[in-house]
């Protein structure tokens, strides 16, 4: 039985992760950053931040795979909090990078973000280079960071690289851009969009991506992944959608400028790992209820 480590783990994609791992006889650890809250049987929890411990001394040294989920949640706060997304984004996947090669480790996944690549009118590829540091900001260019520093360990052991687009799931902080598109429309508040559709998205369900991940750590080599949907819809399309479930058509506000996309390329995970088939339209009452 193999042991993962899992950073985030009472995060969207960390909790769903975990559970699934704990079903398929996984021994899993579970880091989160404070006590309490739900908990599911057959993982052992370690309660540890981030942005101040020390990773060494607390974590388990028989780990087999280190998955890096946790990011900030200050992530919007710059600069009044850029030192804890420093410490919760870089520093600490430099910690566990260090300790997967003291402890022996086979394998270190990473969770970056698809806006590493900007924007764009075309779908991005795990080829595409990211965009100079200089034009990502602070937080973006802190999973930047942290790509570069996964990456130079991968003659010591697998490393892979995941980058979201526009995760979705319950219980997910209504900040998030699809539930706070849903209480946009049921609160009849304006939606900002560019041109007249807006940008264009490929927004992922949080049980496609833990399945995109489950079958990434089959694979024994170094790679990166784009973790979309299926489905590329623009933010009038999903807001209109959106409008007709509730009842209540959705308000737009327009303003100058051309939508730059956000889309990924998911042939690589189609073909080598998982073929996500969740649409978004299928799930607006888990969002609603939420």
């Amino acid at each position: 039985m193999i042991h993962v480590l899992v950073t985030g783990a009472s995060g969207l994609l960390g909790s769903v992760l975990c559970q699934r791992l704990a079903k398929l006889g996984v021994r899993v650890t579970a880091v989160i950053r404070t006590e309490g809250g739900i908990k599911t049987p057959g993982l052992r929890y370690l309660s540890m931040d981030l942005a101040r411990n020390d990773l060494a001394r607390l974590c388990p040294n028989d780990v087999d795979v280190i998955i890096h989920l946790a990011q900030s949640s200050q992530f919007r706060n710059f600069p009044d909090r850029a030192l804890d997304i420093f410490n919760v984004n870089v520093a600490s996947t430099a910690q566990l990078l260090d300790f997967a090669k003291h402890v022996g480790a086979k394998q270190f996944i990473y969770a970056s973000s698809g806006g590493v690549y900007g924007n764009g009118p075309e779908a991005f590829k795990e080829n595409t280079p990211i965009i100079p540091s200089g034009q990502l900001g602070y937080y973006l260019g802190s999973k930047a960071c942290g790509e570069i520093l996964v990456q130079s360990y991968a003659s010591f052991f697998n490393v892979k690289i995941i980058r979201p687009f526009f995760m979705y799931g319950p219980g997910q902080n209504r900040s998030m851009l699809i539930p706070r598109l849903m209480d946009s429309v049921a609160n009849g508040k304006s939606i900002t969009l560019q041109g007249d559709e807006g940008i264009r998205i490929n927004p992922v369900h949080v049980e496609d991506a833990s399945s995109i991940l489950i079958s990434a750590l089959k694979l024994e080599e170094s790679a990166s992944y784009n973790i979309a949907g299926p489905e590329v819809l623009s933010i009038r399309q999903i807001s209109e959608e959106m409008g007709a479930f509730l009842g209540n058509p959705p308000v737009f506000k327009h303003v100058a400028g051309k939508p730059m996309d956000l889309v990924a390329d998911i042939s690589e995970i189609k073909s080598r790992l998982y073929m996500p088939n969740r649409h978004l339209r299928d799930f607006f009452a888990e969002l609603r209820s939420l």
